[in-house]
């Protein structure tokens, strides 16, 4: 830090949790995965609201303590990490950034569906490898809730698809 400057509370917060990554794709933080609605603080409390990608995600439990441990570390003492569904999470909220990112880690990235989803969205993936459209969807079900499988006939390759949701 630049002498003379001076980081608020909050943005020391932020600071820590952008420094979170997500657990299943290691590449991308929770705030670029936009699960992180909302943080404040209230009095001596720091409160930061997670909303997950899917209600029964595995990983929930890790990624609330890796918040709770980089606030913490931050020099906060008195942390809560509370699980919202209120606004719910919706693809539409990965950061440009955090799209970047998943389509360098080999997953194509979901496309834009403003709360619509469409069974063509599901159907018609780029390839994060070879950018063709001539894809395939091999299984809607992935290895977690959030991914399908695909194939590419161009390049030959398989991969998985973040959903949009």
């Amino acid at each position: 830090m630049k002498s003379g400057t001076t980081t608020t509370p909050l943005a020391r917060v932020w600071r820590a949790v952008e420094s979170v990554n997500d657990p299943e794709i290691p590449v991308l933080s929770v705030v670029e995965l936009g699960i992180i609605p909302d943080i404040r603080i209230e009095d001596t409390r720091v409160v930061v609201e997670m909303c997950p990608t899917f209600a029964g995600c595995p990983a929930l439990d890790t990624m609330r303590n890796n918040i709770k441990a980089a606030v913490e570390n931050a020099g906060f003492n008195d942390v809560q990490v509370k699980v919202v569904f209120d606004p719910p999470w919706t693809s539409d909220r990965i950061s440009v950034e955090g799209l970047r990112k998943l389509k360098e880690f080999g997953l194509a990235p979901p496309m834009q569906c403003n709360g619509s989803l469409t069974e063509d969205m599901l159907h018609q993936i780029t390839c994060p490898f070879c950018d063709s459209n001539n894809t395939t969807l091999e299984s809607i079900f992935g290895p977690t809730l959030c991914r399908s499988i695909h194939y590419c006939n161009d390049c030959l390759q398989s991969f998985e698809q973040f959903k949009p949701v």
